[in-house]
């Protein structure tokens, strides 16, 4: 491998020569081999992309930097929003806790590819710098922030709360679809009183719309951005304005509504539109991995089990036992859910290090917060195109289940009392014999009465 000579600070260092990163870079990749490379995931490489092409812009507008400069950065910044120049991004989450080295790929892979795009060498004057021009106005300080809040954003929008709100409309489809089919309710996961399927899938489509309000109320956090605090949140070495007009080119290359933040000591040194939306994350794995668990107990059999509904069947379920189907769809969502609870747990400690004005776990946190989204959202794809879409009831089972259940007997307690309806039960429990068998047996009811009486269409 052929190398170039990279200049920092502290002196020379080796690069590979085809790659476009430096010496801060190759700094960062040599002192920090702590899982695989390229971990620093690649929605904040592209949200540091839209936040140098604003600043750019910015800088120009306000006088500061020249417009051939200001081109040769938008033009390296499109290509990395575009995956272009994924490869010249090497470095892991488990670095300098303000991103500040990931903050410096950027810097010098946008000045490197300039000099490409120039047409000029490695050995020939820089058209472009990375601090003095990529970073101008700036501090990783109030880049990285902005880059976890781009991301954070944009991912949510265009991930997961669109998959999100398919699965929710699969459930109101199947809320309605369902809606007359009576069934047994349970209750400690034992019989209780009945519903219809509709009805509980009702309440699978309430939960899903509580963790929609949730994450589109976090948006407006999110949307909040620190550019423009530099290094300690009070806007040293920026030009007058630059903070409102950055956000706003943000705002414009993104598609996305966002401002600048209101205090920008705050979004330096803690980060709590992180731990917000994350928590509103967590609340969907909750709702999810309630979901999930009802559906594969009641498609459980699928002679030996409950088997109130039936599943798609996508693939074989085992190595050893021919015919065997398994609810995988929702094996998976729950283990994405327990992923991203115990992500909330790594968010919420990281919040909990701004120590004066400086949150340190900025990289941890944005990774963790990225993986959450980014697994809900494919793992709702999945469990509705696989899985819920498909989910048919077995009315034959339902109505047996219905017929056989002890606790029909609760429609007699306003009729003969809880007592003597409770003794109905459990003496057909212990006989093995029917409610209505032992009601007129016991002489408490007659059988037309016990007939008008309980009829599950009416408990509903």
């Amino acid at each position: 491998m052929k190398y170039r000579i990279e200049k920092d600070t502290l002196g020379e260092v080796q690069v590979p020569e085809e790659k476009l990163w430096g010496a801060q870079t190759q700094r960062s990749k040599t002192n920090f081999k702590i899982g695989p490379e390229a971990s620093m995931p690649l929605e904040i490489i592209k949200a540091f992309a839209y936040l140098k092409k604003a600043a750019a812009y910015t800088n120009t507008d306000l006088g500061v930097l020249s417009t051939e400069k200001r081109d040769l950065i938008s033009q390296v910044c499109d290509e990395i929003v575009q995956g272009h120049l994924n490869e010249h991004f090497p470095l892991v989450i488990w670095q300098t806790g303000s991103g500040t080295q990931s903050n410096m790929n950027v810097n010098e892979v946008i000045a490197n590819r300039a000099q490409q795009l120039v047409g000029k060498t490695w050995t020939d004057e820089p058209v472009l710098k990375a601090n003095d021009d990529v970073n101008k106005s700036q501090s990783s300080n109030d880049t990285f922030p902005t880059a976890m809040h781009i991301a954070a954003y944009k991912i949510l929008v265009e991930n997961t709360i669109p998959a999100l709100k398919e699965l929710k409309k699969t459930f109101e489809d199947k809320s309605k679809q369902f809606e007359a089919i009576v069934k047994i309710g349970r209750t400690h996961l034992m019989d209780a009183t009945p519903l219809t399927l509709g009805q509980e899938f009702s309440g699978y489509t309430q939960l899903l719309e509580y963790a929609l309000r949730n994450l589109e109320a976090s948006l407006s956090y999110l949307s909040e951005l620190a550019l423009g605090g530099t290094a300690v949140g009070t806007g040293l070495n920026t030009p007058k304005g630059y903070d409102t007009l950055v956000a706003q080119y943000i705002s414009k290359f993104t598609g996305h509504p966002f401002v600048t933040a209101p205090n920008k000591f705050e979004a330096l040194s803690a980060h709590n539109a992180i731990v917000q939306s994350h928590a509103a994350l967590k609340q969907l794995a909750v709702s999810l991995n309630k979901i999930a668990n009802d559906i594969r107990m009641m498609a459980s059999g699928p002679r030996s089990g409950i088997g109130e509904i039936l599943l798609p069947e996508n693939e074989p379920g085992s190595s050893i036992m021919p015919g065997k189907v398994n609810p995988t769809q929702c094996e998976a969502v729950t283990m994405v859910c327990a992923q991203v609870m115990g992500n909330d747990v790594a968010v919420t400690i990281g919040a909990t290090q701004g120590h004066y004005e400086l949150n340190v776990f900025k990289p941890m946190l944005i990774s963790n917060f990225i993986q959450s989204a980014m697994l809900l959202g494919d793992a709702m794809q999945s469990f509705n195109k696989n899985c819920a879409e498909g989910i048919e009831p077995n009315n034959k089972r339902i109505e047996e289940l219905v017929s056989n259940s002890l606790m029909l007997v609760t429609a007699l307690n306003t009729k003969i009392g809880y007592y003597k309806a409770a003794e109905i039960a459990q003496t057909a429990h212990k006989n093995g014999t029917t409610l209505k068998e032992e009601a007129v047996r016991l002489g408490y009811v007659s059988a037309e009465d016990f007939d008008q009486w309980v009829n599950p269409k009416e408990m509903v």
